[in-house]
């Protein structure tokens, strides 16, 4: 199940890099570029920083050629996917969801606390988007109010919670996904957001 939901998260992650790579009109290397820094850029730190290397999609090339072929296909389909905005936002909320339960449970298997195990999960979630927009020449979503850490976190913190009731480890990742996708799925529907130090 923790390969299935890394693997979905790879899926997610690249199909919102090729759309971001599109809106800006990128060739085709740009394009392959954006779609793989998006989809491993988090795990890539989350490996390095509890010292798993070489990081994961170096040792499985099963990443490789799920982030090629899902590149192709997007774009193949680009034609398909209707309110392009809407598609981005939808594969980048799938992404992070999947994402946070990965990375914490990374941490976890590397014997951290949970609080840390929480910041991780964040950080393996957040990373790739971070680097996508910065090389597109976008303010990343994670410094603007908008609820998308913030939605990580609370994934991260129920994943704890869940984990101490007595129901299997793959209900507990789907449950702790499925918080931070409907978070962020609300956030964005009803406009809430944090609040501003600026007027």
């Amino acid at each position: 199940m923790f390969y299935v939901i890394d693997i979905l998260g790879t899926i997610a992650f690249v199909i919102s890099g090729v759309l971001v790579a599109l809106s800006k009109r990128m060739d085709p290397f740009g394009i392959l570029i954006i779609a793989t820094v998006t989809a491993v850029g988090g795990g890539t730190l989350r490996d390095v920083l509890i010292g798993e290397t070489p990081v994961s999609w170096m040792l499985n090339l099963n990443y490789i050629y799920v982030i090629l072929v899902t590149t192709v296909l997007t774009i193949i389909f680009k034609s398909k996917i209707d309110y392009l905005r809407k598609s981005l936002f939808l594969f980048d909320t799938i992404g992070i969801g999947l994402y946070t339960v990965v990375g914490v449970e990374k941490g976890i298997n590397a014997g951290l606390d949970p609080i840390i195990c929480v910041a991780l999960g964040t950080m393996s979630a957040c990373f790739g988007g971070v680097i996508r927009d910065i090389l597109c020449n976008e303010i990343p979503v994670i410094f603007r109010k908008e609820i998308y850490a913030t939605a990580c976190i609370l994934g991260g913190l129920t994943y704890f919670l869940v984990r101490k009731l007595p129901i299997d480890n793959n209900v507990v990742f789907i449950i702790a996904g499925l918080v931070v996708i409907v978070i962020r799925l609300i956030a964005v529907r009803f406009k809430v957001t944090l609040p501003s130090l600026y007027k």
